[in-house]
């Protein structure tokens, strides 16, 4: 959603939280029945009984925060209409209230204590990494591949967004991407969907917890459905245009795992999909989504996405666009005004059947029933629990902790690092080296700028060594950069900082150079053509190798980079992605190698733009390479098919050999896999074992490799540990041209290693 909107702070006039409505007393003495008897259907069907058609319309209405309530009422038409609608009960949810429990405890008093039936708002918050307390972007932490430290922050996240009045986040991002110039990568797991489902089921976990009506759980929204994630060339709020195949087997999977573990509202996309916008698309919403996964939640739409059904020709005007979207299945209308004035008139015309207003408003009200709002509508809204639980130790504890494990070690040649801790000199160059704000990545609605601890401040608690600094050239035009801007102005020209850089690194025995993208290089609406270094960077990277070779680069960005140039001749390359607020501590510990870095990337790296989309499962196609090397086969004239660096690629301070590659069949399908896995190196170390197959001939064509299986393992020089895994249907099936899942006998083949090039192989035959 476009959070870079405008956005007038909402601040709340303080009432008292005494309920004196009668209709709420009632409410929640039935909701106190509920949580004993368990009889929310029931309770829902009594409350919608007794709502009028525009209140029941209003329930799907969402507004964004619209005004200062420490001061009067809202004066200007719309805030006014808007400060009416809570009034009369027509606002269901609220986003963007982010100053805190007083306000959410203002507009809360509203609605339920000035309005007829005192249904209460659930209020919603992009928390996409972190709410005040800010961690690795989404791709950042999909780099660790561990699972239960994913969840773990995601819990953490929840805890200090409920405190602060937040009671359901729009995360997480679940679309799978192939194309590294959508600047959403940042946001999601990656390219493959074994993995992105793993990441989707623990974060709607780590969010929703076992107990959504606790304090400190939020529910959760997987977005954006569906393939927002496969936009033409990346560009933002494009056309998608995806065979069934890959809708199925590709875009779906997260999508279908998150409504497995429980995730409580979808969100729609901006995308159009065959030709019909996601907002309005039956298909997707309810054939698929309510139909056949059977999805009890809700579905809201993205920022204005109803009404943009017009801009793209589907809908004639506003009016139809609620009409197509109510009748797709989409129940929440998000900031385009559309449901709240227009869906009265539809039903009234007997142009739209008011059951499908029933049912998309009993699945809202459900929601708030399962949060306790009825309970106690203020039950978030505790002052003391927020200042206790703002900023918790353990919540900056978990950031440094994840922020380690989702850095990937892409080269290190001559073991130029880890970095020796006496007895050099370093220098230490680039703007991002010292910037307090960009490494916390965009979408940090809540978080303050300037609370990343920079990498210099990270290097200059290690003592040993002499450590002197360099801008080298800004990164962007001083004075540009705004708090969520819509632009920002990149140095394509200033070099006067250029001769510092060199001079320093001259003098020094190791360079270290942090470079890298802007916060709002990535993100929404920032798609980018050119994914090589921005600005003057890659010319700063070229003048210091000239006079010292012996570089480590430090990458510090929201998406897979073209880096062709310092693969060839950087020494060391570490991926530090954007890693919040303890970025800086992070990046020093994995340079001066007490931690050492195990990440690995969930997303490929191309050596150009031009072999976009590049994606480690993509088809053998009916030419693939020859013995001969013949000119006509499926390749580039000017660059090599394969990638810069693949998925699943990621290096160690230690290194590791997988051997003794072992496979059995079980019962029922059932396929057992084993394998030995050695710490080979001098220091102890944490390996992804990944396993992959090929099936080799089926009704509909597969891919060259699929990941089915990872287990991160921890070892020490020399040991050994046995790796099992098990296939089963699960594993070994696929989607056909009908959404019908099927399980083929034939060949396979079977790859284990520590990324997607594995070579050890072996194959087996399911009968």
């Amino acid at each position: 959603m476009k959070k870079y909107l405008v956005y007038v702070l909402l601040t709340g006039i303080i009432y008292s939280c005494k309920n004196t409505n009668e209709n709420i007393t009632e409410l929640k003495e039935s909701s106190s029945q509920i949580k004993t008897n368990d009889d929310i259907d029931k309770k829902v069907n009594n409350l919608l009984a007794k709502m009028t058609l525009e209140e029941k319309i209003g329930q799907m209405n969402q507004y964004s925060g619209f005004w200062d309530v420490t001061g009067p009422s809202p004066e200007k038409e719309e805030a006014a209409i808007k400060y009416e609608h809570i009034k009369k009960g027509y606002v269901g949810s609220m986003l963007n209230v982010k100053e805190g429990v007083a306000h959410v405890r203002a507009i809360q008093k509203i609605a339920v204590e000035e309005s007829r039936l005192g249904i209460p708002i659930i209020f919603a918050f992009d928390v996409i990494h972190g709410f005040k307390t800010i961690g690795p972007i989404p791709i950042a932490e999909s780099a660790s591949w561990d699972i239960e430290a994913i969840k773990k922050l995601t819990q953490n996240a929840a805890e200090e967004a409920a405190a602060y009045g937040i009671n359901w986040t729009f995360a997480p991002m679940v679309d799978i991407s192939r194309d590294a110039r959508w600047g959403r990568v940042m946001e999601g797991g990656g390219e493959d969907p074994y993995l992105g489902s793993k990441i989707a089921v623990a974060r709607v976990s780590g969010f929703q917890g076992d107990d959504l009506g606790a304090t400190n759980t939020i529910a959760a929204c997987a977005k954006h459905f569906a393939a927002y994630g496969f936009s033409e060339s990346g560009r933002e709020y494009n056309t998608v245009d995806v065979g069934t195949s890959t809708l199925n087997n590709i875009v779906f999977p997260p999508f279908k795992a998150a409504t497995e573990a429980g995730v409580k509202t979808f969100m729609n996309g901006f995308n159009e999909l065959n030709g019909i916008p996601a907002t309005g698309n039956a298909y997707l919403q309810r054939d698929v989504l309510k139909g056949d996964w059977g999805f009890q939640g809700f579905v809201v739409s993205d920022w204005a996405s109803m009404k943009e059904m017009v801009a793209h020709g589907y809908a004639k005007d506003k009016k139809e666009a609620s009409e197509l979207a109510v009748k797709a299945g989409s129940d929440m209308d998000m900031e385009s005004y559309a449901y709240v004035n227009e869906l009265a008139d539809l039903v009234k015309e007997g142009i739209v059947e008011e059951s499908l207003i029933d049912d998309a408003v009993k699945r809202i009200l459900r929601v708030k029933f399962e949060l306790g709002l009825f309970e106690d509508p203020y039950k978030y809204c505790d002052e003391q629990r927020q200042k206790e639980v703002s900023g918790k130790q353990e919540f900056i504890d978990g950031i440094l902790d994840m922020a380690k494990k989702s850095i990937v070690l892409l080269k290190n040649e001559n073991n130029l690092l880890p970095l020796k801790k006496k007895n050099q000199k370093i220098a230490l160059i680039g703007a991002l080296a010292n910037d307090k704000t960009s490494p916390l990545g965009n979408w940090r609605l809540a978080g303050e700028p300037e609370t990343a601890v920079t990498v210099l401040e990270g290097m200059e608690k290690y003592t040993g060594n002499s450590l002197n600094y360099a801008k080298g050239a800004d990164l962007v035009i001083p004075n540009s950069e705004i708090e969520m801007p819509i632009e920002i102005a990149v140095n394509e020209t200033d070099k006067s900082d250029f001769t510092e850089a060199i001079a320093l690194a001259k003098k020094s025995d190791v360079v270290v150079m942090v470079l890298g993208e802007h916060a709002f290089q990535s993100g929404e609406a920032r798609s980018r053509s050119n994914i090589g270094l921005p600005g003057v960077q890659q010319q700063l990277l070229e003048a210091v190798y000239k006079v010292n070779k012996n570089i480590v680069l430090v990458l510090t960005n929201g998406r897979p980079l073209t880096i062709p140039w310092a693969d060839e001749n950087i020494p060391a390359i570490v991926e530090a992605w954007q890693l919040g607020m303890q970025s800086g501590n992070a990046i020093a510990q994995v340079l001066y190698g007490d931690y050492n870095p195990s990440g690995k990337l969930p997303m490929t790296f191309p050596r150009n733009v031009g072999q976009i989309p590049i994606y480690y499962n993509h088809k053998n196609t009916g030419r693939p390479a020859t013995v001969n090397n013949d000119v006509y086969w499926s390749h580039y004239i000017d660059v090599e098919n394969t990638p810069l660096y693949s998925f699943g690629y990621g290096l160690s301070y230690t290194t590791f050999s997988y051997a003794n590659l072992r496979v059995n069949k079980g019962g029922e399908n059932k396929i057992e896999v084993s394998v030995d896995l050695t710490n080979t190196g001098d220091v102890k170390g944490k390996e992804v074992a990944q396993l992959y197959i090929h099936d080799k001939f089926a009704s509909i064509t597969r891919p060259v490799r699929e990941l089915k299986g990872f287990e991160l393992v921890e070892l020490a020089p020399n040991e050994t540990k046995t790796i099992r895994f098990t296939l089963t249907e699960k594993e070994l099936g696929f989607y056909d041209n009908q959404a019908n899942y099927i399980v083929e006998p034939g060949e396979f083949d079977i790859y284990v290693g520590g990324n997607s090039d594995a070579k050890l192989m072996s194959n087996f035959l399911l009968e």
